[in-house]
């Protein structure tokens, strides 16, 4: 497993506060922490400032990449007041070493892989902290196999809302470019743009991910989630690489909550150096 104190910096950058390990009862679980990166950018795109979540309080939706939340920032430049909110987070209870992974020197090539037979592009060149979610959910663990009834594996980054499909078309090698097809699309019932986005493909997600600079290590790394998206819950976007869970007009907070939970489930923390 990384340096659990890295993996608790990684959740700090995404969180946009500061995570501290416990050996007492955890404030927040691997769930939480997916419903926090996307609602932080659903309430984002909607226009919103801060977003409001439980056992958590006010995380203001400004985004510094790179952040250092350790330490103590210029009076003229300091941080959202979020950036100084403590999250207790027990480590044992939140990680699962046992299924970590290493991807960082594996190059899979022509090498295909599956789950929920959908086609599964592992995160190569990156370093997984596993997440515990086994037996966390009432409905078991099939979601989280390889079998028929697994979930297909999608990954969320930052900044991953509806402009992806509005300003960004091609293969991940591409460059970004305008869709006309992409803006008609916003025009389809669940394609509308308001919702939540995660992607099949690391690639894109390494596009969209979250930079933060380690006082561990003094290096700078990347960090993506690694989930497993409901089939029955997300959506294709005109771009095949962007999957969307829809989120209807006029849901209440605890709707929109509800949503994302029945529809992502994290279960990797992925750390990548710069």
């Amino acid at each position: 497993m990384p340096d659990v104190r890295l993996c608790l910096e990684a959740v700090s950058a995404l969180l946009g506060c500061r995570a501290e390990a416990t050996t007492g009862s955890s404030q927040f679980t691997p769930q939480d922490l997916v419903n926090v990166v996307a609602l932080k950018e659903f309430y984002k795109q909607e226009g919103f400032k801060e977003l409001e979540y439980p056992s958590l309080g006010t995380l203001s939706l400004h985004d510094l990449d790179e952040a250092d939340m350790y330490s103590s920032p210029p009076a003229l430049d300091a941080p959202p007041e979020s950036f100084q909110l403590t999250v207790e987070i027990n480590t044992e209870n939140f990680f699962h070493p046992q299924y970590d992974y290493d991807f960082t020197n594996v190059k899979d090539g022509d090498k295909k892989f599956t789950r929920g037979n959908e086609q599964y592009i592992r995160p190569c060149g990156w370093n997984r902290a596993a997440l515990r979610v086994v037996q966390k959910y009432s409905d078991g663990d099939k979601w989280l196999g390889t079998g028929q009834d697994a979930w297909p594996v999608s990954y969320q980054g930052k900044d991953m809302d509806g402009s992806l499909i509005l300003t960004h078309g091609g293969k991940p090698d591409d460059q970004p470019q305008f869709l006309d097809a992409a803006a008609a699309s916003l025009l389809t019932e669940g394609t509308k743009g308001r919702g939540v986005y995660s992607t099949p493909d690391i690639r894109i997600a390494e596009k969209y991910c979250k930079k933060f600079k380690s006082r561990v290590d003094g290096k700078t790394y990347q960090v993506v989630l690694q989930n497993r998206i409901n089939p029955e819950k997300r959506k294709s976007c005109q771009r095949q690489d962007v999957w969307v869970v829809y989120i209807p007009e006029d849901s209440s907070d605890v709707r929109v909550r509800a949503i994302v939970q029945e529809s992502i489930r994290p279960y990797g923390l992925l750390l990548k150096q710069v």
